[in-house]
């Protein structure tokens, strides 16, 4: 609809002139039609300034008003309309121009004022304050083009704007650089214009009729949706639990071509002008749907969202793909190569050739990400509400559940996997922590040596026998670097809480010595310290800035420490660079907080 600007404040009563422009605005409002066409309505005199100017539009979309100007309401009304109506004509886009070549623009701007004029009389909307066209001329004004030809015929120059709202002057400023829409690209007042003229009109065949017909479910995505309800038992509990919204205008100011989903809202947008058909929203319905059920926001972790958001989006189309759910539609994400990969491993691909992933596009359109990201919507009005993203988990878990066996088979092993993961409890980061340490170090082979006897049989106490020992050249090179953030931002207790699960494992690996490096403004080497005193007998020091790159070239060039040692960073994320890190590397971080930058070691969240 049109947004309408008016920056004057007035104490008392606004001057006649500008009351009768507010009046006017609100007839707009008000129309079935003219009241949802896009535009912004700004009542100052720009562009206009010929005798009998009243209003003047640009190809940006902006409607200037002549405030000064006399008029009745019903006038102010018709002016706003006939802007409106040339973008909703496409009237500046260079496809729609004549194509003798050099277009004289007055000429042009002249054959679509008399077709915007011959619109509104025929609509009966407002008071003209232009002749009426078919008085003058006894051609069929059904084209712009055809307009635009009879008028060089006759030898018109186009100086003479009698029925434009800019007096004397041409009402559509900046023709001279036409719109040149992109092959991807299209007029969105155009769209809007054709998809409220249609809803206009079936709402009149609606009234007329009185069948109580709801055009608002009869769409193909509200019929694909009841599908789900009733013939998809996997996907029906989650459809149940969404609201769909199909407005353009919606879609327009988000800037979503087809679909997103705000699963924290319970919201799924649909574009009605992507003009899809039942089955193409089948398949589109289910992709957003498996994008809440999967939480793949809450498993976004540091990630770019937009590159998380093409891998998953890789990954449930291919899902749908092998469970025949609906039909993909054109320019969809897919690539079998990727088939069987998990979001995460796609993940990984994408970030490697990022130039290449950028310029795919999501069901919400390129550079964005269909997965909208909401906050604090909650589910029912229970004593003890349920969380909207623990019911859409539960949802799809359940849904699995009541799928016939004969259709379990038509599932993808990898959706069933990561269903049932839902059901799982998260691993604690303390035990994720510590899988992390088995790959580091894995078990030591122990070895029997006499140089430790074990405990003798009892029915042969002469005969010795050889203990286990591990050998000292075992352990070599067991060790591991700690790079522990010191700065102003990270809290003791933060820092004791992390060390001290840092010290247990690394005990229970066999690690007896680790390096350790705190480091703020500056790089403080304490050397090297057993696991117990990591846990509490480290004196901290620094607390200054955050730049943590000194100490890992310190590590990475130190001449008595092993090459290929890990070393573990412990930061609250609020650095000021990005880290170059060439061996393996991990970061523990607070819960909540996130690095600048995309890491290329594991990252582990501790609870505050």
């Amino acid at each position: 609809m049109p947004t309408f600007h008016n920056k004057t404040y007035y104490h008392m009563e606004p001057p006649v002139p500008e009351q009768m422009i507010m009046q006017g605005t609100q007839i707009i409002t008000d129309h079935p039609l003219y009241g949802r066409l896009n535009g912004n309505v700004y009542m100052k005199p720009k562009y206009l300034s010929g005798k009998g100017s009243m209003a003047a539009v640009d190809r940006k979309g902006n409607i200037y008003l002549n405030c000064t100007a006399k008029a009745s309401p019903q006038e102010w009304a018709y002016c706003i309309a006939h802007c409106l109506l040339h973008l909703a004509f496409g009237h500046f886009d260079k496809d729609n121009l004549p194509d003798e070549g050099n277009v004289n623009i007055s000429l042009w701007a002249k054959a679509c004022d008399i077709y915007v004029a011959q619109f509104l009389a025929d609509t009966e909307f407002g008071k003209a304050i232009v002749p009426d066209p078919k008085e003058n001329y006894k051609i069929k004004l059904t084209d712009e083009k055809k307009i635009y030809q009879h008028l060089v015929y006759e030898g018109d120059t186009g100086k003479d704007q009698k029925y434009g709202v800019n007096g004397s002057a041409v009402d559509m400023v900046g023709l001279e650089h036409p719109i040149e829409y992109g092959p991807k690209d299209s007029n969105p007042y155009t769209a809007a214009f054709a998809y409220h003229l249609a809803r206009a009109a079936q709402s009149a065949v609606n009234s007329v009729s009185n069948d109580g017909i709801d055009i608002d479910k009869m769409t193909p995505a509200r019929e694909a949706s009841q599908w789900f309800l009733s013939h998809y038992p996997l996907l029906g509990g989650l459809a149940s639990g969404f609201k769909l919204i199909e407005d353009y205008s919606v879609c327009q100011k988000n800037e979503i071509q087809i679909a997103a989903v705000d699963a924290a809202a319970g919201e799924i947008f649909l574009n009605p002008l992507a003009g899809l058909t039942q089955e193409e929203w089948k398949f589109v319905l289910a992709h957003e749907y498996l994008h809440a059920g999967l939480d793949h926001a809450g498993r976004c972790k540091g990630r770019d969202k937009y590159l998380w958001n093409i891998a998953c989006d890789f990954v449930i189309n291919d899902w749908l793909l092998e469970m025949n759910v609906g039909e993909m539609p054109d320019g969809v994400l897919y690539d079998e190569s990727l088939h069987g990969m998990s979001a995460e491993s796609i993940y990984d691909l994408i970030v490697a050739r990022i130039r290449r992933f950028r310029k795919h596009a999501t069901f919400r359109g390129y550079g964005k990400g269909d997965v909208i990201t909401g906050s604090g919507f909650r589910f029912g009005e229970e004593e003890i509400p349920v969380r909207l993203d623990e019911f859409f988990k539960n949802a799809l878990r359940e849904g699995l559940d009541y799928t016939p066996g004969n259709q379990r088979g038509l599932i993808p092993a990898g959706l069933i996997e990561e269903i049932r993961a839902l059901a799982a409890r998260p691993i604690p980061w303390d035990v994720e922590l510590g899988m992390l340490f088995s790959e580091w170090f894995p078990p030591i082979q122990k070895h029997r040596s006499y140089a430790r006897a074990s405990r003798r049989q009892g029915s042969t106490p002469e005969i010795p026998r050889p203990g286990y020992i591990i050998r000292d050249e075992d352990l070599e090179g067991r060790t591991f670097g700690v790079i522990i953030d010191t700065s102003g931002s990270m809290e003791s207790k933060q820092i004791g809480y992390a060390l001290g699960a840092v010290a247990s494992y690394a005990v229970s690996k066999d690690v007896r010595a680790t390096r350790v490096v705190f480091c703020d403004a500056a790089a403080y080497d304490i050397g090297y310290v057993t696991p117990e005193d990591i846990a509490g007998r480290v004196e901290v020091k620094g607390r200054g800035g955050t730049e943590l790159q000194p100490a890992v070239n310190l590590l990475q060039r130190a001449e008595n420490y092993p090459h290929d040692a890990p070393i573990l960073i412990i930061t609250d994320g609020h650095i000021e660079d990005h880290l170059s890190i060439k061996r393996k590397h991990a970061y523990l971080m607070p819960k909540g907080n996130k690095l600048p930058y995309q890491p290329k070691g594991k990252v582990f969240y501790f609870d505050q």
